[in-house]
Formats: C-alpha cells, sequence, structure tokens
C-alpha cells in the first residue's frame, strides 16, 4: 500500500492539470537534523523530512504567511499522508476560491520505527512533542516567510495527528493559537483500547509479525475493527514511547498488562506512565493552557472502525465542559478515513473554515 501510494504521489505531481497554472502552489521538502530527535537510545532518525505547501506568490514575494502545521496518522509519513488525503489540491482550490486565504502548510515527518512518535517525549524514541513545539515551528520562522506569531500558527492532525494535536496544544499554548484534532486515537481508554483486551496476552506471540506490509493488508480487507497485528504494533509503539525498558525484551519496554497463565496482572506505575500521556487527563494539568487557546475544536465519526475514539471523545468534551473550557465538537455520520478529503471533505468543509477564522493573515 505504501508503494502503491508513493507512486500515486509523483503520478500527481507530473500529470496534475494544474502543474502550470501559475495560481497553484507549489509543494516542496525539506529535510533538517531535528536536536529533539539527535541521541535518542532507540536508534530513530534525527534527520526529519518536512513537506511544505507554498501559495501561489510565495517565490516572487515579501509576504509573510500563517501556517497550518498537520500532524500525520499512526503508519504513515508525511509525503504519503500529503496525497492520499489530498492536500495540496484542496489548499489550492480553498486559496483560489477564497474559502482560505493564503496559507503555508507543513507536514512534519514524525513516523518511527514501530510506525508513529505519538508526538510525545520518550526517554528511547526522542523528544517527539518538542520536535514539532520547538525545531519544526522554529526551522519554518527561520527559512520561510511565516509570521512569527501564536494567532498566526495553527495546530491540527488526523488520528495519532489528532491525539498530537491536542497534546501538543496543551504543552505549546504560547507557541500555537488554535487547535483542530480530528478523530485523535488513544487519548484514553475505552472499547477496544483497554487494559482487558487480548492483545496483552498475545504480545510476545507477535515479535515477527509487526511488519507494515501484513498490517496495511488487513487494514484494506476491511476488518470491523482493527485487526491483531495492527493493535500488537500500536501497543508495542505506545510501551516504547510511554514505559521504556532499553533492553528488557525484543521491545524494549514494560507493558501494563501481564499474564501468568490466565490471571491479568496490571502494573499500576506502567499503566499510570501510560495514563499520564493521555490527553483526556492532561486536561486536569493543562487547564490555563486550554483556556488560553484562541479556539479548539474536535471533531469525529460516530463509526469509526476505532470504537474507543467516539466514546473517549465525548468524554473528552465533557470533561472540557466540566472545566468551563471554550471549544466546538461535532460527531459526523463517518468512519475513520471515509470524510476527510475532497472539497465535500472535513478538511475542505470544516478544517479550512476553522483556520480562516482563527489565524490571523497581518503581522501584529
Amino acid at each position: 500500500m505504501r508503494i502503491l501510494l508513493t507512486v500515486l504521489f509523483f503520478i500527481n505531481l507530473v500529470t496534475s492539470p494544474f502543474a502550470q497554472d501559475l495560481k497553484k502552489g507549489t509543494l516542496v521538502t525539506q529535510k533538517f537534523l531535528a536536536p529533539s530527535i539527535q541521541g535518542n537510545a532507540g536508534g530513530e532518525n534525527p534527520l526529519r523530512n518536512l513537506t511544505i505547501y507554498l501559495p501561489s506568490g510565495y517565490e516572487q514575494g515579501t509576504k509573510r504567511y500563517p501556517v497550518i502545521y498537520f500532524l500525520h496518522a499512526f503508519l504513515l509519513n508525511d509525503s504519503l499522508m500529503m496525497v492520499y488525503n489530498q492536500l495540496k489540491s484542496l489548499m489550492d482550490s480553498a486559496i483560489i476560491s477564497g474559502e482560505l486565504p493564503p496559507m503555508i502548510l507543513v507536514m512534519p515527518d514524525s513516523e518511527t520505527s514501530y510506525g508513529g512518535s505519538w508526538y510525545t517525549n520518550s526517554t528511547l524514541t526522542g523528544n517527539w512533542a518538542d520536535y514539532i513545539g520547538k525545531d519544526v515551528v522554529s526551522y519554518m520562522d527561520k527559512s520561510f516567510r511565516t509570521i512569527n506569531d501564536r494567532n498566526s500558527r495553527g495546530l491540527a492532525g488526523h488520528s495519532m495527528g489528532g491525539y498530537g494535536a491536542l497534546k501538543i496544544g496543551m504543552l505549546f499554548p504560547e507557541v500555537f493559537g488554535a487547535v483542530y484534532s480530528l478523530s485523535p486515537a488513544t487519548i484514553g481508554w475505552g472499547a477496544e483500547f483497554d487494559l482487558k483486551v487480548p492483545i496483552f496476552k498475545n504480545m510476545s506471540n507477535f515479535k515477527n509479525e509487526f511488519s507494515a506490509e501484513q498490517i496495511t493488508d488487513d487494514m484494506i480487507r476491511g476488518r470491523p475493527e482493527f485487526p491483531p497485528r495492527f493493535q500488537a504494533k500500536l501497543m508495542a509503539d505506545l510501551a516504547r514511547t510511554y514505559s521504556p525498558a532499553p533492553g528488557k525484551n525484543f521491545i524494549s519496554a514494560d507493558m501494563p498488562v501481564t499474564y501468568v497463565g490466565d490471571s491479568m496482572i496490571v502494573n499500576k506505575e506502567v499503566r499510570e506512565k501510560w495514563e499520564a500521556n493521555f490527553p483526556l487527563n492532561m486536561i486536569d494539568t493543562h487547564l490555563q493552557a486550554l483556556k488560553s487557546l484562541n479556539a479548539l475544536k474536535i471533531d469525529w465519526g460516530r463509526n469509526d472502525e476505532g470504537k474507543h475514539i467516539p466514546a473517549t471523545c465525548i468524554e473528552f468534551c465533557k470533561k472540557l465542559d466540566a472545566n468551563h473550557i471554550n471549544y466546538f465538537s461535532e460527531e459526523y455520520n463517518g468512519r475513520h478515513i471515509n470524510k476527510l478529503a475532497g472539497t465535500y471533505g472535513r478538511y475542505y468543509m470544516d478544517m479550512f473554515p476553522f483556520f480562516k477564522k482563527f489565524l490571523k493573515s497581518e503581522i501584529p
């Protein structure tokens, strides 16, 4: 599937009917050395890609632009997420039609050897929250004509990226003024994402079954819930992020649940490490950060294949209500990815108008 998406990406660049249209923006790819990832014990490459959309006229002018930082999903990277979601053509259409003022959109590569960074600082894999909130923003402000102000920076993401948008929005409210989280995954325990799921008992059986090809094949077949190989890689990735234990086992991490025979044993200390990283629980310690945002929105599909997502999004919103935090939310008739792209999708119809309203296009 990754090979197919890569091929489609290059075909799109070459054959697009808008390739020579000067009203269209351009995509550029930059590599930079991320200080927050350097020296990590997990072997993750600190040389990272950025896929950047620049609006028409950027090369010829001196104008500075607001920026949308978009965080990609688990098992994807910057370039694949950009083409899969048609974000270049959607940005072009929105800017040309006036639905969105000229803006820069940045997709940072946050893929890791186990599938994703979860935009979280880890003693094993590197400081991925700092990578976004410090490294990427600093690089963009030094290298491109951005408006260097929180009121002109938006943060968005889907799935793992939606999780990251909520987390980093709470950790870096002085950097990002507006946050839009789409179908955020694993923001709290619920449904198939739970301590009691069988995958914890069977983790040791999945040592050799973590290939991206096997996982994407399972997903292409349209399983009603995330398949076991996907769950196994997800749990291993989260463990390496939240509860690393270098050299202890094949994933170099502790799990919140172990088994002796059929008896489940919860490791309270490890469970608490995981739960401290869930955005749902971070609300309690980041109330002022949430209240300082100019705007916050969260949305989700009621028929999401990840059953925990609708449940935990509702719980997240209820907790915001209880703490008198202003926000927008919406549950729509959709699944995890089927209503995102296209001019009738969530990006074009909902995310772009949100940032048009809440990002300032003028230098303060």
